[in-house]
């Protein structure tokens, strides 16, 4: 996910705000990144989602539907 800048941000941005701290994940996101870890993976797949929700997704999405 290197070459994706953007997608490598927003992925870091939910997981700092997923797991503020070690209480919730065991390492950063720079060692979780370097070993794909099971958050490491779970926000980069939150990226995906958001982007294809902010690119293309349906013009008027429901938060909680």
């Amino acid at each position: 996910m290197m070459q994706d800048q953007r997608l490598r941000a927003a992925a870091r941005a939910i997981y700092d705000a997923c797991y503020p701290s070690e209480d919730w994940a065991p390492v950063g996101f720079d060692q979780a990144e370097r070993f794909h870890t099971v958050h490491y993976r779970q926000a980069v797949g939150a990226a995906q989602q958001a982007r294809v929700k902010l690119i293309g997704g349906d013009p008027n999405p429901e938060l909680f539907g």
